[in-house]
């Protein structure tokens, strides 16, 4: 019955293109994890998006890193990368513009986010990244929070 269920559910939502936005915290890797799942269970193209915020070559060298070491954690699933230039003189809202026109011009069904789980006063100040994401991009939001 379970495996019926898994398999009727999996028909209603295929995902073809997962994008998965990462930066180098813990939550981000987490949420790394959850999209390789997601990939390899539904057989879908990966792009891995990372924001930099400035064109130096120790930036670049920096981006291109940390997207080699997540795309090397994938096997058997096609992967793109693409490092995004973020205009951080808009703060978070640059960042997360970046996110989502790079998701939305690859065609992304479903774009995955780590999240911090900050609350309250540390929230209202910082803002999220995840929660300006929402407000921009058209295609399914998973956010994966953080289990520390």
């Amino acid at each position: 019955m379970a495996t019926q269920i898994q398999h009727y559910y999996c028909k209603l939502i295929m995902f073809k293109k997962i994008y998965i936005a990462i930066d180098e915290s813990d939550f981000s890797k987490q949420a790394l994890t959850a999209a390789i799942k997601i990939a390899q269970t539904f057989n879908t193209t990966l792009c891995i998006g990372h924001c930099i915020s400035e064109e130096t070559q120790s930036s670049l060298e920096e981006g291109h890193t940390v997207l080699e070491n997540a795309k090397s954690q994938i096997e058997n699933l096609g992967v793109e990368t693409k490092l995004l230039l973020a205009d951080t003189q808009y703060g978070l809202s640059g960042i997360s513009d970046a996110i989502a026109t790079s998701a939305t011009e690859w065609g992304a069904d479903l774009l995955i986010v780590g999240t911090s789980n900050r609350k309250g006063l540390d929230r209202f100040f910082t803002g999220s990244v995840a929660e300006e994401l929402v407000k921009k991009v058209d295609c399914s939001i998973m956010l994966v929070r953080s289990h520390n």
